[in-house]
């Protein structure tokens, strides 16, 4: 079918738009190939108590995920849990980030045909930002230069864009989570759930803690907090200019190997002890087990509000193995992949 010459002009104009790229609810771009990938996500309405989204810029929810092939069921299943659980899912606008290359436009069509009412944004991220300040870790994916796109988070959005929820792409809400959005940063920057039980000197080589750099943490209590869901103030971020103070960390580190966890170190260099802390029920993390076997795990003692398969194994994976973790079938409800042998058309 061919589109009208209207229509196919805009097409063309958002296509070659060079950053971000708009997604306007209710439109229903076709996908690439006949079959989608995953099914399409229902409509999720706003409640009558929830401001209309068209002049809720105040009542918007901005949420940041990174975005690719390898990590793209896993997005969509966290994607699909947000909407489900939020009271106001059309107040909820995406800003995903994906890699500088030509499958980036593949991916926003693969997220507009599963969520046809979803608001978002696509911003391409250039690797070689990055490419020359990374250093191996223990897990080659930790080391893949878009792992580091949430460090410059505040360069990538648009300044209207003040606060952001940033999630992995391994995780799923099971609340609202607008109660996460809404808390009160205080003075800080940046707000998480803490570990302090954690043994904070082992993200650190003893090479650190013998040098002069190790005084960075003087006068602080710094503790280990996962950087996969963290809720940011863009605003003091760019005025403190702290993507620059945590790019001096990742320089010191390619000199003189100071830790070993891809990006996580650099948040706890210039965060560590300077975090509004948040309830652990919103990181039930390392349901993905260590980072080396990958084992089974179980929840941590207390409620969960989300579920965070950080680690080796991923649910997605374990699952088409048929070697699923316990838990594994708390992240399936979600998982909007279309099984040909279940899903046909004959």
């Amino acid at each position: 079918m061919l589109l009208p010459v209207h229509l196919l002009f805009i097409f063309l104009l958002i296509s070659s738009t060079p950053n971000a790229l708009p997604f306007r609810p209710g439109s229903r771009p076709v996908p690439p190939t006949a079959q989608p990938k995953f099914r399409e996500a229902p409509a999720f309405r706003n409640g009558r108590e929830c401001a209309s989204p068209a002049a809720a810029s105040a009542a918007t929810i901005h949420i940041a995920m990174t975005l690719d092939h390898s990590y793209l069921r896993g997005s969509v299943a966290a994607v699909f849990s947000v909407l489900q659980h939020a009271a106001c899912p059309e107040n909820i606008v995406f800003h995903f980030i994906t890699a500088t290359a030509p499958s980036s436009a593949d991916l926003r069509r693969t997220i507009a045909s599963t969520f046809p009412y979803l608001s978002f944004r696509v911003y391409r991220f250039d690797a070689a930002v990055v490419r020359n300040k990374i250093s191996s870790s223990v897990r080659r994916a930790l080391d893949q230069p878009l792992n580091y796109a949430r460090i410059y988070l505040a360069d990538l959005l648009p300044p209207s864009v003040r606060r952001i929820l940033y999630l992995d792409s391994d995780l799923v809400v099971v609340d609202d989570v607008a109660k996460l959005w809404s808390i009160d940063l205080r003075s800080h920057v940046l707000g998480a759930p803490e570990y302090c039980h954690a043994n904070f000197t082992s993200y650190f080589t003893p090479r650190f803690w013998s040098s002069n750099y190790a005084a960075s943490f003087k006068g602080r209590k710094p503790c280990y907090f996962n950087t996969g869901v963290m809720v940011i103030d863009l605003g003091k971020w760019r005025e403190a200019k702290l993507t620059e103070r945590l790019e001096y960390w990742m320089r010191v580190q390619k000199k003189y190997r100071i830790y070993e966890l891809g990006s996580l170190p650099p948040f706890l260099l210039v965060f560590g002890g300077d975090v509004e802390r948040v309830e652990h029920r919103w990181n039930q993390h390392g349901l993905g087990g260590d980072n080396l076997q990958g084992l089974c795990r179980d929840l941590h003692p207390g409620p969960a509000s989300l579920l965070h398969w950080s680690g080796k194994g991923k649910p997605w994976l374990r699952i088409d193995s048929k070697r699923p973790c316990p838990l594994d079938s708390l992240w399936a409800p979600y998982d909007l992949f279309h099984h040909s042998s279940l899903f046909s058309d004959s």
